[in-house]
């Protein structure tokens, strides 16, 4: 891999290189330079590279060719900046982070901010340190963020680790953390929680940038002592009024196209029709399945669709390049192709379909025409972030059942329960109340009326506890049972059913296979994702991972799942920080008011 040399060691190198006194180690002759800086799109340029940082970029650059300098034919086609994801979280893509990068450098990510809070909440400070070290060894710039809140909701989910000040502090000493992750804890913060607010001191004292994460449609006095407490940025935005919001407030504005989440096209609306400074605006994608990354793209997926709701197409490529860089701070490494920097370029074509052609990281082409140019090994994890899903016992069908709490002589009356509304391609949910029938006792599903049964089944400490509720929106309408141990944040393991034999027999698969995800029709298993690294990622490449989510995905629509990504929805039902209503190993959590309360009405 190509050694990036802070620009301090390399600053009478890139002199010499610019004066031509020193051949260039690459050179890309006459493209059009896509300059974010000025805002302007310059012709007949050349681009001079020593080893990892750009040299000079201005016209003919013949002066520093040498007789073992590479030289690339731009042909007139636009020099981009590399691609920046200014927030996501690799465990997303059920992929280490080494495939996970395989898989986006073909799509021109040359930077990523990545937080691992998934596996903190499996494993702990020892799980970040792992995909810390994992991402120092890769060809492209991934900064972690370290994770803030795990527990997410404290007193309402008990992940399988913790997080505090103490973590935060020596976190921040870690070469590669970029800053505090998203601050998903909001109440915490506008309520003066004394940890939150310490692991933001911490932050704040070490000089890095706070994320932010509010997630909530309230913008009055609770937001404004959230922003006051430290958070920085924002991609939980739905609304445009949500960007316009932030942006006042001095916060950044992230904008989120993932696989599910689909945030952009109403938010940048504060830019295209109310005319607010794009320049406080970030594209991101928070989360993205690998089926995602392999077929359809990363961040130039991004790009394309901003440009589609209206905004200029260097006016997108900004809110994915140098607004991301200077938001965190290394905007004298990344974010724009001016000397000094690591040179990482992409070129392409087309400025609006963004065909990713060529892909320079680091002064080194790592990519060519959608295909990866550079061997990148795999990364081996320890034992101690294997085997993680511990259940405790054999779970069986009567485990599932939810008792009517009604006296014996009115086992029959029906019963009003909260149900969680999923909504298609968005995190919330809805709280809704149903009516459900109840048979010798226990409370039955209503599957005319889309109501299914979900449960939560602890998987860190072998409690056998399990939590039983109910929800609609999946559309299931077969004897089946989709179960998965990525269940954001706690990542305990979700089961969610119509028949109760499946729901267990798809829970104890995923306690042998030691995590993943599994769909069980009619008593058969017809789909299955390994997941052996935490219960969240695979140690396959993105593309094997791929073809077998993309079954997962078939296997759910042949349940009668008619949602886009509805694994994607699935996992982030226990979710207690994202209203209204979500499942913990605690009970049913209503997060508009942030406490457990009953099952029943």
């Amino acid at each position: 891999m190509n050694h990036r040399q802070p620009w301090h060691e390399v600053t009478k190198e890139l002199v010499d290189v610019a004066m031509g006194r020193k051949p260039a180690t690459m050179v890309v002759k006459n493209g059009r330079w896509v300059n974010v800086h000025s805002g302007e799109i310059i012709p007949n340029t050349d681009i001079a590279i020593y080893k990892s940082r750009i040299a000079y970029v201005g016209e003919n650059a013949d002066y520093t060719i040498g007789e073992e300098t590479e030289v690339v034919e731009g042909n007139g086609r636009y020099l981009i900046p590399g691609l920046c994801d200014a927030h996501m979280h690799v465990e997303s893509g059920m992929v280490t982070v080494t495939e996970f990068a395989r898989a986006v450098i073909p799509h021109g990510t040359t930077s990523m901010f990545i937080d691992p809070h998934e596996i903190a909440n499996v494993l702990g400070l020892p799980g970040v340190r792992l995909m810390h070290d994992e991402a120092q060894t890769l060809p492209i710039n991934i900064y972690v963020q370290m994770p803030s809140c795990v527990p997410s909701a404290p007193g309402l989910e008990t992940p399988g680790a913790s997080i505090g000040p103490e973590e935060v502090a020596e976190a921040m000493t870690w070469p590669g953390i970029i800053g505090l992750g998203e601050m998903m804890n909001f109440p915490g913060i506008f309520s003066s929680d004394d940890k939150m607010h310490a692991e933001v001191a911490e932050t704040m004292k070490a000089g890095k940038t706070v994320g932010g994460h509010y997630a909530s449609p309230d913008l009055g006095r609770a937001f404004h002592g959230y922003v006051a407490g430290g958070p920085e940025d924002d991609h939980e935005g739905t609304r445009i009024e949500d960007a316009v919001a932030r942006v006042r407030q001095g916060m950044k504005a992230m904008l989120r196209l993932g696989s599910a989440w689909y945030d952009v096209a109403t938010q940048v609306k504060a830019i295209t029709e109310q005319g607010l400074d794009s320049r406080s605006f970030i594209l991101c994608t928070d989360d993205s399945h690998s089926g995602t990354l392999v077929h359809d793209g990363h961040m130039n997926r991004v790009v394309r669709h901003a440009i589609a709701q209206g905004l200029k197409p260097i006016t997108a490529i900004q809110m994915a390049t140098i607004n991301t860089a200077e938001h965190f701070g290394v905007e004298k490494d990344i974010g724009s192709i001016t000397p000094g920097r690591y040179a990482d370029i992409v070129i392409s074509s087309d400025l609006v379909a963004l065909p990713i052609e060529t892909v320079i990281a680091g002064g080194e082409i790592i990519a060519q025409n959608g295909k990866i140019a550079v061997d990148i090994p795999p990364y081996n994890y320890p034992d101690f972030a294997k085997n993680t899903v511990k259940l405790g016992k054999t779970l069986a069908a009567a485990d599932f059942d939810i008792p009517a709490q009604q006296p014996a002589t009115n086992n029959r009356q029906p019963v009003t329960a909260r149900v969680i509304g999923v909504i298609e391609n968005q995190a919330p949910t809805r709280a809704l109340a149903r009516e459900l029938p109840v048979k010798d006792g226990v409370v039955q599903m209503d599957l005319a009326n889309d109501v299914c049964q979900i449960a939560l089944v602890e998987r860190h400490k072998a409690t056998g506890g399990v939590t039983n509720g109910f929800v609609s929106g999946f559309g299931f309408n077969v004897p089946c049972a989709v179960a998965t141990s990525v269940a954001h944040d706690s990542h305990h393991m979700i089961v969610v059913g119509t028949d109760k034999a499946d729901m267990a027999r798809a829970a104890n698969r995923l306690g042998e296979v030691g995590g993943g995800v599994v769909v069980f029709k009619e008593g058969e298993e017809i789909a299955l994702v390994e997941l052996p690294i935490a219960g969240l990622m695979s140690n396959e490449r993105a593309e094997i991972v791929a073809d077998k989510a993309a079954r997962m995905v078939e296997a759910m629509a042949e349940c009668g799942c008619t949602l886009n990504n509805a694994y994607m929805q699935l996992s982030l039902l226990a979710l207690v920080v994202i209203p209204e209503l979500r499942i913990s190993d605690l009970g049913i959590v209503d997060v508009t008011q942030f406490e457990v309360v009953s099952l029943f009405e």
